[in-house]
């Protein structure tokens, strides 16, 4: 397991770390962000993007803490690279953009997996892979209503 310091965080009114699904598919292309809880289920957003340019864009942020899972999936003509993440840390530098600090935990490319991720994260995944081929995507889809 790797660790990295990939995914810019939002911060909340409340002062809660946040982060972003966002995504969607082109033509031949196509590339999402996914956030799940530390079982795999859905998380409840705490503001969804219903107006403006919604095309492949941010659609749902989450609270996010740690032991939660963010994945990322690209696909060109639906050959995939996929990515898990858990989130161990938040960056607690001075500066005003905060990162979750993550560890990539599985891939899935070229056609395998290089670690076969748990039963209980199978929906999220799917759930990144429909978005990246979701044609110009305009909403989430992985949130509990």
């Amino acid at each position: 397991m790797e660790a990295s310091f990939g995914f810019k965080v939002e911060i909340t009114k409340k002062g809660l770390p946040a982060i972003w699904e966002m995504g969607g598919g082109y033509t031949n292309t196509g590339e999402s962000r996914i956030v799940c809880n530390n079982d795999g289920s859905k998380k409840r957003a705490i503001y969804q993007k219903r107006s403006g340019h919604l095309a492949n864009d941010k659609h749902a942020l989450f609270p996010v803490e740690c032991g939660d899972y963010i994945i990322h999936a690209f696909h060109h003509r639906k050959d995939f690279t996929i990515r898990l993440y858990r989130i161990v840390a938040f960056s607690s530098s001075e500066r005003e953009e905060k990162y979750a600090i993550t560890e990539k935990v599985h891939e899935f490319s070229r056609g395998e997996w290089d670690s076969e991720p748990a039963a209980f994260l199978k929906d999220a995944i799917e759930a990144c892979k429909d978005k990246s081929t979701c044609y110009h995507c305009r909403g989430s889809h992985f949130v509990l209503e």
